[in-house]
């Protein structure tokens, strides 16, 4: 079966041909549960998200702050492993019809088995993957896994990525490219990167990919600053944040997902 690549690209040139940027999502299987989760990533997408990132809980996240770091643990206490993080991605993508990623470090894919991981992600209707320390001149095993399975390659780019560094990474990517608004980890901040512009549109003057920006996006005012120049405003410890301060209320943590989504929506659609 093959992954859901076109349907990730189709969803995107939609939110083009709209006139906005596309709402992008973030929350780590298997937080507060497997069940919760699903749950939790489905109300996302009921609220106003496009596009969801699974992410798999890894115990020494490099890219994410306390708030992520957090969520993670609690799913990784919780026992979660690799075939529940494909199981919510494809229970998401069933329940929604929403293109979904998973987003997570080499290491993980590399020990359960490249091929192996290509091909569960795309029986269960997976859109690609996120591999933020998978640098491109490592990365030929497992785009060849991705391309024969329909799955996009998201690589990350940051402010200080060079020019000709930019060109290598986003020829050898696909589906879109995640542009790390700052140096630094995830989590909320009172503003967004001023580089985060700059580096859009070096980004672009390299590629056709939709480029769309994470690290850092909050609230919906955020989200407009960012959707005047993004293709897609990608959000995650904000929507971790809603939940661990539901502390434990399922009701309560569904409703403030679903509230932010709807808040970080009409933010991109008020942009331009």
């Amino acid at each position: 079966m093959a992954g859901n690549l076109e349907l990730l690209g189709s969803v995107l040139a939609g939110a083009k041909d709209e006139g906005r940027a596309a709402l992008v999502g973030y929350l780590p299987a298997g937080f507060p549960t497997v069940d919760g989760a699903v749950d939790a990533m489905t109300a996302m997408i009921e609220g106003g998200c496009d596009i969801v990132e699974v992410g798999l809980p890894h115990s020494d996240p490099v890219l994410d702050g306390p708030v992520i770091q957090t969520a993670d643990d609690i799913a990784l206490r919780n026992g979660v492993r690799i075939r529940d993080v494909i199981r919510t991605v494809g229970e998401v993508h069933a329940r929604t019809g929403a293109p979904i990623l998973c987003m997570t470090y080499w290491n993980p894919v590399d020990r359960y088995g490249v091929e192996r991981f290509a091909a569960d992600l795309a029986e269960a209707g997976g859109a690609g993957c996120i591999l933020p320390d998978l640098p491109v001149e490592e990365s030929e095993i497992w785009r060849k896994a991705a391309e024969q399975h329909g799955l996009a390659t998201v690589f990350v780019v940051a402010p200080s990525s060079r020019d000709e560094r930019l060109a290598k990474i986003t020829a050898a990517g696909s589906g879109f490219v995640y542009a790390a608004s700052l140096m630094g980890v995830t989590g909320t901040r009172e503003s967004v990167g001023q580089e985060a512009r700059a580096l859009v549109e070096r980004t672009r003057s390299t590629t056709s990919l939709p480029v769309c920006v994470g690290l850092g996006v909050s609230n919906a005012t955020q989200a407009a600053e960012v959707a005047a120049f993004a293709d897609g405003v990608i959000v995650g410890s904000a929507f971790v944040k809603r939940l661990l301060d539901a502390e434990g209320d399922a009701e309560a943590g569904l409703a403030g997902l679903r509230e932010l989504a709807g808040e970080l929506a009409e933010g991109v659609r008020t942009a331009r």
